[in-house]
């Protein structure tokens, strides 16, 4: 279910729509996107600039502050394994605080998958066995490239995660 609220004419207006579970199995191609500070911890409700860039960049904005740390892809959170443990960029006031993240976080430490918030580089994602986006919509979603340099994707972790998230979204007990 989302749930959009905007202010009009003192009031506000509510849109509800609810989308299907799917399960996804097609990859993303990432494409670096500089903006200083990142986008900060609300959702915007005008996404233009991310849709301005997806489209003059050819696939998923991965926005990156200027010192070239990783913060969140345009419409999910981001995810590294190494290892066998599972890294994100730290919640400082520069990504949005996914509710997805939060629960694929929870879950990997249900599973016993050791969990890391800490800064990651294009270079950590490069060097990753599996690299995935989280996110309300899609779920867990594999990343197949960076700036034209390929990516593992997803893995046994990955769709581990994905197979509890889904269960946990229709009401299943989560293993």
């Amino acid at each position: 279910m989302r749930i959009d609220v905007a202010p009009q004419d003192g009031r506000f207006e509510v849109e509800v729509s609810f989308r299907e579970i799917e399960q996804r199995t097609e990859q993303t191609a990432l494409h670096s996107l500089a903006v200083p500070g990142g986008l900060g911890g609300h959702k915007w409700r005008d996404r233009s600039l991310l849709d301005r860039a997806q489209a003059r960049l050819g696939g998923l904005p991965l926005v990156v502050d200027i010192d070239g740390s990783v913060l969140e892809a345009a419409r999910a959170n981001v995810f590294a394994v190494r290892d066998g443990a599972l890294f994100t960029p730290p919640l400082d006031g520069c990504i949005l605080p996914g509710v997805t993240r939060r629960r694929v976080l929870e879950i990997a430490v249900g599973a016993g998958v050791a969990t890391h918030e800490r800064v990651l580089r294009h270079d950590d994602l490069l060097a990753a066995e599996e690299v995935f986006l989280t996110g309300s919509v899609r779920g867990i979603e594999p990343a197949d490239s960076l700036d034209g340099d390929a990516l593992p994707g997803g893995g046994p972790v990955a769709e581990q995660l994905a197979a509890e998230l889904r269960r946990a979204w229709l009401g299943a007990p989560v293993a």
